[in-house]
């Protein structure tokens, strides 16, 4: 059995197997064929719908997909992790990042952070200007600023420390 919901507001339990699908109690009379690179073509109830898959991120287990050129965002959620959602250990899944380090040499333009800010991941937390290029580092991962340990101007060099988290 899987969950999944599409672009954050229409949720599904199917299930199934090669041969047939089930959406809650509802059999799917679906003919899929599998093409290259992420395409599918699939007919259902007399409609052809060609499907490719864009991108994947196996750790969050979101898809972008796209029917008939329409994108579509889905999650799908198999039977362990809905075991580890009601177990209350979903957030031990998601990557523990400790620090942002400098990806290359440069100059510290704009400090977007405070300690003791709660990030989520892709917040955006400073500016470094490099090779001039506006550089804007964001969040890994959620997490809560420990430590920041630069300013604005500071100059600094690739792999140094700017900000720690708790």
């Amino acid at each position: 059995m899987y969950k999944v919901k599409v672009n954050g507001k229409y949720d599904f339990e199917l299930t199934g197997s090669e041969e047939s699908f089930l959406i809650g109690n509802e059999v799917l009379d679906v003919d899929i064929q599998e093409l290259d690179n992420g395409h599918l073509h699939i007919i259902y109830q007399y409609k052809s719908y060609n499907v490719e898959v864009v991108s994947t991120d196996a750790t969050s287990k979101r898809t972008l997909i796209k029917i008939n050129g329409k994108e579509y965002y889905t999650t799908i959620e198999d039977r362990l992790d809905l075991l580890l959602k009601e177990m209350g250990l979903e957030n031990g899944l998601s990557p523990v990042v400790s620090a942002i380090k400098a990806p290359m040499p440069g100059l510290v333009l704009n400090i977007q952070v405070i300690e003791g800010q709660q990030l989520k991941k892709g917040d955006n937390i400073l500016v470094l200007e490099a090779m001039k290029m506006e550089n804007i580092l964001k969040s890994t991962a959620d997490g809560l600023v420990k430590k920041i340990h630069v300013s604005q101007g500071d100059k600094v060099e690739k792999n140094q420390v700017l900000i720690t988290f708790q």
